[in-house]
């Protein structure tokens, strides 16, 4: 298996055979993963709030999740990119509407890949686990959060970190879990100076391996779809 990294810069889309797993610790595919621990049978990833509102028009019951760049709350939607504010929410058997600038654009270029995942240091171990088992030839590491004022340390850690497992290195979590609070988009949880940016999703966001299933993105009807590996039934 042939692993390498790129970011939304230096991707150049997906061959026929890869895997691709995009990245997004801070915080899209973590939001994702505490979304399908609320009860979400899948969720649909949107580019715009415009397109979530189109979506909800076909999926009534479905809950709005996103942000907009730099992590502010979108007018309207129920929930913003947060896993806290997910923690005690009951969403059994609804559909999610995600939209978010990075996690989704990763997804939207990786779309032709034989192969894409969702990721997150969350479900990172879940994840090259699957990836193990499927065995392509080819995985990608789509980083999502480098930004010309951000380093994107949080997802290149967390790539790290999945890059390990699948040579079967055993790691330490602890200090990937360090580098995702200690990147330069991470010491931004907590401060004053960004309240929409809260200590509580940081501290959900920088746990290795809280949940055993991996989020592998689908196509179905022209839509992209986030599910819950394991428990989807289209």
């Amino acid at each position: 298996m042939e692993i390498s990294l790129a970011d939304l810069q230096t991707y150049r889309g997906a061959a026929p055979d890869e895997a691709v797993v995009v990245v997004d610790v801070l915080r899209s595919f973590t939001t994702a993963a505490y979304l399908f621990r609320a009860g979400v049978r899948a969720l649909l990833l949107a580019a715009t709030p415009d397109e979530a509102r189109s979506l909800v028009r076909r999926f009534p019951l479905a809950a709005t999740v996103g942000a907009v760049p730099g992590g502010f709350p979108i007018d309207g939607f129920d929930f913003g990119n947060s896993p806290a504010a997910l923690r005690n929410v009951c969403l059994t058997g609804r559909e999610g509407v995600l939209c978010t600038a990075g996690g989704v654009r990763g997804a939207t270029v990786a779309r032709q890949a034989a192969v894409l995942l969702g990721g997150s240091l969350v479900c990172a171990a879940a994840t090259a686990n699957l990836l193990r088992r499927l065995d392509p030839p080819r995985v990608t590491l789509l980083l999502t959060g480098i930004y010309a004022d951000r380093d994107g340390d949080e997802d290149i850690a967390c790539a790290e970190y999945i890059m390990a497992h699948l040579r079967d290195q055993a790691p330490d979590p602890a200090p990937f879990e360090r580098r995702v609070r200690e990147s330069t988009f991470g010491r931004r949880f907590g401060d004053p100076a960004y309240p929409h940016l809260s200590q509580a999703d940081m501290d959900l966001c920088a746990q290795a391996d809280v949940f055993d299933f991996a989020m592998p993105i689908v196509r179905r009807e022209g839509m992209m779809l986030v599910v819950q590996e394991g428990r989807w039934r289209a």
